[in-house]
């Protein structure tokens, strides 16, 4: 029989079964925004913050990721809120958060805030206690540091066109690949509710980029330009012109939907006019979680490219699903979670925005999975074994980028460099190349660093064998999934 005493939580009660339950959701990495301190104003944002990770220059920095709430009308087989799940359920108030983020970031605990949250009673009540909170962060507390937003589908343009101009960065959280595993396992929620606020801050982005006289679309280097057939809707394709375009379900979204500047100062609250802020100026961003369905590398690359193409986001994160209820659609519990294979693809979305490769020339329907052993760029020049060794003298910029161990720093250099004399691998070297991988598809001059056979099977062989303990680090990762808490601060 269920007791009617209900428990009252401490906010550091609520904040240890929040943060806790936030850490499944991995969207969160470099801030991608920088905002200097101002007089008579909190905080900052750093280009480099990382939640809870290490910056480029080793700093270990992070954004105070939490739930508002873990109640969810919702029962998604593979979340562990679902509303069919006996977990404590709690919720903060907006002052609890501002609170919190606050006095973290006074002790240099955080440099900004991930907020998230479970259904609190339908999408629309949700959205309007989380904008409720941005609210007074930005403008009671005078917060100016980074805020990353998960958005809920469904809710108001009005309430996404606040979140838009009070975060950072806000995202939507696709899930699941395709719309069958989405409706298996998440049947309240539609790609349409999904895919359709995606839209409309994507046009809101590209029309603040275009009235301040930047380029539409994000920087991103080589990022694919094109839509390549959509696994969603043979109607998907790409129109040209600010008049309309198609979003993934082959629906036109028109430019008089967009939550322009105008309008979405009119729909935010009055008192956020003072602030001018841009909409979402560090992008938006999507998770999907891998190895809870059948899907097939093919296929989520495919969909990953679709999601850059076409909505222009900064980043598709992936997260290896671990097994955390029990149910016949779901891998057993005690099932690994694929850490490897989400490694894979982790590096493949790189050659995506980074490298100028296209979904379809690293996988294809007849070989749909990557090789968890290799890396997808070594993978792919085996396949294509025909093209190597390549001469670093006469190669184009685009082979060079092809080859593994040469990123786009290094094959610039190499670009600069031969046209002032010859080079050889120890000038390589120290260009920035990694000659373990990229010595066995390259030559100097006619000569390759070792007498090595041209052959895909000896070369897999000795590829493996390099990144052997690499992959055995990441496969049995035991501490990838815990994220800081009270005690790392000394504070539990």
């Amino acid at each position: 029989m269920e007791s009617s005493i209900i428990k009252e939580y401490t906010t550091a009660e609520k904040l240890e079964i929040l943060a806790d339950a936030a850490k499944y959701d991995v969207a969160c990495t470099s801030s991608g925004v920088s905002r200097s301190g101002k007089k008579g104003e909190l905080g900052n944002a750093s280009a480099a913050g990382i939640c809870h990770s290490f910056a480029a220059d080793g700093r270990c920095i992070s954004l105070l990721k939490i739930l508002m709430t873990n109640h969810c009308v919702y029962d998604c087989k593979y979340c562990i809120n679902r509303a069919s799940n006996d977990v404590p359920r709690v919720t903060f108030t907006p002052e609890e958060i501002c609170t919190l983020t606050v006095e973290f970031y006074k002790r240099n605990y955080i440099e900004g805030l991930f907020l998230s949250s479970g259904i609190l009673k339908n999408p629309t009540y949700t959205m309007e206690k989380m904008c409720e909170t941005l609210t007074l962060l930005r403008t009671k507390y005078h917060f100016n540091g980074y805020i990353h937003v998960k958005t809920i589908p469904g809710a108001a343009d009005e309430l996404l066109a606040r979140m838009g101009y009070l975060a950072d960065r806000v995202s939507v959280n696709l899930e699941l690949p395709t719309a069958e595993s989405l409706q298996k396992l998440a049947p309240n929620k539609t790609f349409h509710t999904i895919l359709d606020p995606m839209g409309k801050v994507r046009d809101t982005i590209a029309a603040h980029r275009t009235a301040i006289g930047k380029e539409r679309l994000m920087e991103r280097s080589n990022v694919n330009k094109y839509l390549t057939n959509s696994i969603f809707s043979e109607q998907t394709k790409k129109l040209t012109g600010d008049s309309k375009r198609t979003n993934l379900l082959g629906d036109t979204v028109k430019n008089t939907n967009l939550m322009t500047s105008n309008r979405g100062f009119e729909l935010a609250p009055r008192d956020l006019g003072s602030l001018k802020r841009s909409f979402a100026p560090a992008g938006q961003s999507t998770q999907m979680i891998i190895g809870a369905t059948g899907e097939s590398d093919y296929t989520l690359l495919q969909t990953t490219q679709q999601l850059y193409t076409g909505f222009d986001l900064k980043r598709v994160f992936y997260s290896a699903y671990i097994p955390l209820n029990e149910d016949a659609a779901l891998p057993a519990l005690g099932t690994a979670p694929p850490l490897l294979r989400e490694h894979r693809l982790y590096q493949a979305d790189w050659l995506l925005r980074f490298y100028g490769f296209q979904a379809d020339e690293l996988l294809t329907e007849e070989r749909p999975n990557f090789n968890e052993l290799l890396d997808p760029k070594c993978e792919w020049a085996l396949r294509h074994i025909e093209l190597f060794p390549l001469e670093i003298m006469t190669a184009e910029y685009q082979m060079l980028l092809r080859v593994p161990g040469i990123g786009p720093k290094s094959a610039g250099r190499i670009m600069y460099a031969r046209r002032y004399g010859s080079l050889d691998f120890t000038s390589l070297k120290k260009m920035g190349v990694v000659l373990k991988r990229a010595h066995y598809f390259i030559t100097c001059n006619g000569k390759q660093m070792y007498r090595t056979p041209i052959e895909e099977a000896y070369i897999t062989r000795q590829l493996i064998g390099v990144d052997y303990s690499n992959n055995w680090k990441v496969a049995n990762a035991d501490k990838v999934y815990e994220q800081m808490s009270l005690a790392d601060f000394g504070i539990a």
